[in-house]
């Protein structure tokens, strides 16, 4: 969210410098509030069913565009359970967790990325925020170059 008033007070923010940083904060001497803009906390997963990668369509992209299984993590969730929430809604199935692959950082869309690699037994199907899902074989999987695809490269270059 971005802010143009202080959230606290009303005043208009300016750009100061706050913990050594240029910061959007609130310039009146009685306010303290600064917008730190953090990044929003996603999980995602390289979901593995019989030596095949599912890849993801959601809703509104482009008919060429699939990814990972992914999400926003709720409050009071930890990055485990949100996963494991995320694969059933999305494809329907329940996982087991393998391993965590790495976190990284998605500075175009300001997320932080908490990556699993997970395994399914059953043929997933496409959930309500989907428009479609592939299997891919895993030596047919080709990375992306942002997002969620360095964590997928990351983990291929590991298994070969």
């Amino acid at each position: 969210m971005t802010y143009s008033y202080c959230p606290e007070c009303g005043t208009e923010l300016q750009t100061i410098i706050r913990e050594g940083r240029e910061r959007p904060a609130c310039p009146a001497e009685d306010c303290e509030f600064v917008h730190f803009d953090n990044p929003t906390p996603v999980v995602a997963a390289i979901v593995e069913r019989d030596d095949r990668v599912i890849l993801i369509q959601n809703e509104g992209w482009p008919d060429d565009w699939y990814g990972l299984v992914s999400g926003f993590l709720e409050s009071g969730e930890t990055p485990e359970d949100g996963m494991l929430r995320e694969i059933e809604e999305e494809i329907h199935l329940e996982a087991e967790l393998q391993s965590l692959v790495g976190v990284y950082a998605f500075e175009q869309m300001n997320q932080l990325l908490v990556v699993y690699h997970a395994r399914v037994d059953a043929e997933p199907t496409v959930g309500d925020e989907l428009a479609d899902l592939i299997e891919v074989p895993i030596d047919e999987v080709e990375p992306w170059a942002y997002g969620t695809g360095p964590a997928l490269a990351e983990w291929l270059a590991e298994r070969r």
